[in-house]
Protein backbone atom coordinates (compact mmCIF):
# COMPACT_ATOMS: atom_id res chain seq x y z
CA UNK A 1 0.00 0.00 0.00
CA UNK A 2 2.49 2.88 0.52
CA UNK A 3 4.26 1.79 -2.55
CA UNK A 4 1.18 3.07 -4.38
CA UNK A 5 0.55 5.45 -2.10
CA UNK A 6 3.85 6.61 -3.02
CA UNK A 7 3.45 6.42 -6.83
CA UNK A 8 0.65 9.01 -6.64
CA UNK A 9 3.16 11.61 -5.03
CA UNK A 10 6.28 13.75 -5.93
CA UNK A 11 9.51 12.66 -4.56
CA UNK A 12 10.81 14.28 -1.70
CA UNK A 13 13.99 16.25 -4.26
CA UNK A 14 11.39 17.41 -6.43
CA UNK A 15 8.74 19.06 -4.40
CA UNK A 16 11.89 20.90 -2.58
CA UNK A 17 13.05 21.58 -6.14
CA UNK A 18 9.85 23.13 -7.17
CA UNK A 19 8.86 24.89 -3.51
CA UNK A 20 12.14 26.94 -4.46
CA UNK A 21 11.48 27.37 -7.93
CA UNK A 22 8.32 28.41 -7.24
CA UNK A 23 9.20 31.07 -4.43
CA UNK A 24 12.40 32.46 -6.11
CA UNK A 25 10.23 32.93 -9.38
CA UNK A 26 7.33 34.74 -7.14
CA UNK A 27 9.51 37.01 -6.05
CA UNK A 28 11.63 37.92 -9.42
CA UNK A 29 8.70 38.12 -11.27
CA UNK A 30 6.47 40.41 -8.55
CA UNK A 31 3.91 37.74 -8.38
CA UNK A 32 2.38 36.22 -5.17
CA UNK A 33 0.54 33.04 -4.76
CA UNK A 34 -2.87 31.99 -4.20
CA UNK A 35 -4.51 33.73 -1.06
CA UNK A 36 -5.85 29.90 -0.19
CA UNK A 37 -2.44 28.29 0.25
CA UNK A 38 -4.19 24.73 -0.37
CA UNK A 39 -4.19 25.98 -4.27
CA UNK A 40 -0.91 26.96 -4.56
CA UNK A 41 0.50 23.56 -2.28
CA UNK A 42 -1.76 21.23 -4.86
CA UNK A 43 -0.27 23.12 -7.79
CA UNK A 44 3.22 22.47 -6.48
CA UNK A 45 2.76 19.20 -5.39
CA UNK A 46 1.53 18.82 -9.84
CA UNK A 47 4.69 20.23 -11.02
CA UNK A 48 7.05 18.24 -8.91
CA UNK A 49 4.88 14.85 -9.89
CA UNK A 50 5.37 16.07 -13.45
CA UNK A 51 9.08 16.33 -12.84
CA UNK A 52 9.42 13.37 -11.29
CA UNK A 53 7.65 11.54 -14.25
CA UNK A 54 8.34 13.67 -17.19
CA UNK A 55 11.52 15.09 -16.27
CA UNK A 56 9.60 18.69 -16.62
CA UNK A 57 7.65 20.82 -14.38
CA UNK A 58 4.56 20.43 -16.85
CA UNK A 59 1.58 22.64 -15.92
CA UNK A 60 -0.77 20.27 -13.81
CA UNK A 61 -3.65 22.13 -14.20
CA UNK A 62 -4.21 21.19 -18.27
CA UNK A 63 -5.28 18.14 -19.80
CA UNK A 64 -3.09 16.93 -22.22
CA UNK A 65 -3.34 14.04 -25.16
CA UNK A 66 0.22 13.30 -25.04
CA UNK A 67 2.24 14.59 -22.22
CA UNK A 68 5.65 13.52 -23.29
CA UNK A 69 4.65 15.80 -26.71
CA UNK A 70 3.78 19.24 -24.89
CA UNK A 71 7.25 18.61 -22.48
CA UNK A 72 9.16 18.22 -25.78
CA UNK A 73 7.06 21.26 -26.51
CA UNK A 74 7.64 23.21 -23.69
CA UNK A 75 4.72 25.92 -24.27
CA UNK A 76 3.15 24.50 -20.84
CA UNK A 77 6.18 23.55 -19.05
CA UNK A 78 6.39 25.92 -15.47
CA UNK A 79 6.41 28.75 -16.40
CA UNK A 80 4.47 28.02 -19.30
CA UNK A 81 4.34 31.35 -22.26
CA UNK A 82 0.88 32.62 -21.34
CA UNK A 83 3.08 33.11 -17.72
CA UNK A 84 6.22 34.68 -19.24
CA UNK A 85 4.86 36.65 -21.84
CA UNK A 86 1.50 38.18 -19.79
CA UNK A 87 1.77 36.94 -16.35
CA UNK A 88 -1.33 34.91 -16.97
CA UNK A 89 -0.83 31.85 -14.54
CA UNK A 90 -3.78 29.52 -15.33
CA UNK A 91 -3.37 27.56 -12.17
CA UNK A 92 -3.42 30.49 -9.88
CA UNK A 93 0.20 29.55 -8.82
CA UNK A 94 1.51 33.76 -9.71
CA UNK A 95 -0.69 36.23 -9.51
CA UNK A 96 -0.46 39.80 -10.05
CA UNK A 97 -1.26 41.99 -7.00
CA UNK A 98 -4.43 43.17 -8.52
CA UNK A 99 -6.03 39.40 -8.95
CA UNK A 100 -8.71 39.13 -6.63
CA UNK A 101 -7.35 35.40 -5.24
CA UNK A 102 -4.10 36.76 -4.57
CA UNK A 103 -2.76 36.78 -1.32
CA UNK A 104 0.65 38.83 -0.02
CA UNK A 105 2.76 35.74 0.37
CA UNK A 106 5.90 34.51 -1.77
CA UNK A 107 6.60 31.63 0.28
CA UNK A 108 4.89 28.30 1.70
CA UNK A 109 5.79 26.40 4.41
CA UNK A 110 6.87 22.75 3.71
CA UNK A 111 4.29 21.96 6.49
CA UNK A 112 1.56 23.42 4.22
CA UNK A 113 2.58 21.48 1.43
CA UNK A 114 2.94 17.74 3.37
CA UNK A 115 -0.78 18.53 4.66
CA UNK A 116 -1.95 18.88 1.39
CA UNK A 117 -0.38 16.00 0.20
CA UNK A 118 -1.59 13.62 2.67
CA UNK A 119 -5.49 15.35 1.16
CA UNK A 120 -4.29 13.92 -2.51
CA UNK A 121 -3.59 9.98 -1.43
Amino acid sequence: MTEQINEKLSTPKSLEAMKRFAEQYAKRTGTYFCAEPSVTAVVIEGLAKHKDDLGSPLCPCRHYEDKEAEVKDAFWNCPCIPMRERKECHCMLFLTPDNDFAGDQQTIEMEVLEEARKSMV
